[in-house]
């Protein structure tokens, strides 16, 4: 049984917050004074980041970045989870795409769904383990981008303490590819499996041309980046209206 406590409640998906509290950073202080550290993507060596990152419990691969956003998707095969861990430095949102999982901190946990979107501040440690009968499937946003921003409290594969991985798989069907939207940006355009579409779209074309596949629309906008404040969109919602003058980037189901 979990010993943390899990929030049931019917909240709107941009209520669940994960903040850093009293806990994680004691957390933190006693990983660093234990030799742990927090360490830094260097963006044009760490080329492997651009493929696809198997993980023991499942993979992880890039499906958009430039110099300041990360956006990651997660599959987390059944009954597994990802370690305990915490971003010090960036801010992280985990929307789920299909399946079903929990997302859990040190203090309490959120069931996700498709369709959730859980926020994680900076410094806040949490894993999200799959509950479900098949692949748990997520989009992570990171900002600011640091892929070795990491620190690992506790993991079920003997990773506690240790740094990001360094081996990759080259994806040869959707690879990472540098886009003329944005400047310094790649975009993949679609996921491994074929399940998920990603493209870069306007505010303005996401506003008059909705789609039933769409899942996310994720503004790729420098004051989300300072202000530390996304406005997600999911489609599902009827509060999800675009800003015109934004560039997005549209998760959809594959058709």
């Amino acid at each position: 049984m979990s010993a943390v406590p899990i929030l049931e409640e019917n909240r709107s998906a941009t209520s669940l917050h994960i903040d850093a509290g009293p806990a994680d950073i004691a957390e933190l202080k006693r990983l660093t004074r234990g030799g742990a550290r927090a360490l830094n993507e260097q963006f044009d060596d760490d080329s492997h980041l651009n493929e696809i990152i198997p993980k023991p419990w499942g993979y992880e691969y890039r499906a958009y970045v430039d110099d300041f956003f990360d956006l990651w998707s997660l599959h987390i095969d059944v009954s597994h989870s990802t370690s305990t861990h915490a971003h010090p430095r960036k801010l992280t949102y985990l929307l789920c795409l299909s399946g079903e999982g929990v997302t859990a901190g040190l203090e309490r946990e959120f069931p996700v769904k498709p369709g959730s979107i859980v926020r994680i501040a900076p410094g806040a440690f949490h894993s999200t383990r799959n509950t479900g009968s098949e692949a748990l499937e997520l989009i992570e946003v990171e900002v600011p981008r640091n892929k070795y921003d990491l620190m690992r409290l506790r993991d079920d594969y003997n990773r506690a303490g240790k740094s990001y991985e360094s081996t990759s798989l080259v994806e040869e069907k959707f690879p990472l590819k540098p886009t003329r939207r944005l400047p310094n940006a790649k975009v993949r355009s679609g996921s491994p499996d074929g399940k998920f579409h990603f493209e870069i779209r306007t505010g303005m074309d996401v506003f008059y041309r909705r789609r039933p596949e769409d899942i996310f629309y994720i503004p790729l906008c420098v004051s989300g980046v300072v202000y530390s404040d996304i406005r997600i969109l999911a489609n599902s919602s009827e509060n999800s209206r675009p800003e015109p003058d934004k560039n997005y980037l549209c998760v959809s189901r594959a058709n």
